[in-house]
């Protein structure tokens, strides 16, 4: 019989292994993706574009915080959920800023910049996406990782969907329309990973507060005189 049938010693740390593998390929994908993006979406003048590449960036430091924590315990993990939470938030507002700067200066987007990135956006994203969907439900960690990939399918859908209506329209409210969309997916995001990191936390400090209550030993009884 194979030793990780036994101790299950093995078979943990394999699968720390496979985790650890798909978190460096993604991370690689999606910081090169955020390179591509974020000039192409300067240079295209496309808020949808730039949002989209802001969420490649914010994608790239989240799987980092979980290949960190893919080997330690499930309350750094748990940190690590918050953090990511954190950061999904933060770019969330710089992306609602960028949409209230297009309300005010609106500006039309190159929509053939936009489709062809969105594109290729969408085809490294879906690659992503088949590699962690075995991970998805594996811990907070993983499923965390899984939510901002889905995230990122939906914002490059939403990319080329408005690539096409600004080239049928020429208009730019169609990229930013898209632009307010993938702000309020980064916020939603935020808010669930949080609340799981939240009651996670919450079931260690109260394991770890009961812990001692169990391993107290029992006292002797007292002698009779």
């Amino acid at each position: 019989m194979d030793d990780c049938c036994i101790d299950k010693t093995c078979a943990v740390e394999r699968l720390r292994e496979r985790q650890a593998t798909t978190l460096r390929l993604v991370l690689i994908a999606n910081a090169a993706m955020f390179v591509v993006e974020l000039v192409s979406g300067l240079l295209a003048g496309s808020v949808a574009l730039l949002a989209d590449s802001l969420d490649m960036l914010g994608d790239a430091l989240v799987y980092g915080f979980s290949l960190y924590v893919v080997a330690r315990g499930s309350v750094w993990k748990a940190r690590a959920a918050v953090a990511k939470a954190a950061v999904m938030g933060l770019f969330g507002t710089f992306v609602f800023g960028q949409v209230v700067y297009k309300l005010v200066y609106p500006q039309l987007p190159t929509f053939g910049t936009m489709g062809l990135v969105g594109a290729l956006a969408l085809a490294v994203n879906g690659v992503c996406f088949v590699l962690l969907w075995r991970h998805r439900a594996e811990d907070i960690n993983m499923r965390s990782v899984w939510l901002c990939s889905r995230n990122d399918l939906i914002a490059n859908v939403g990319v080329l969907l408005a690539a096409w209506a600004v080239w049928v329209t020429a208009s730019p409210w169609p990229d930013i329309a898209v632009g307010a969309l993938i702000c309020a997916v980064f916020l939603r995001s935020a808010f669930l990973v949080a609340r799981e990191a939240r009651v996670e936390l919450r079931l260690n400090h109260a394991q770890q507060r009961d812990a001692p209550d169990r391993q107290q030993p029992a006292s002797p009884p007292v002698a009779g005189r």
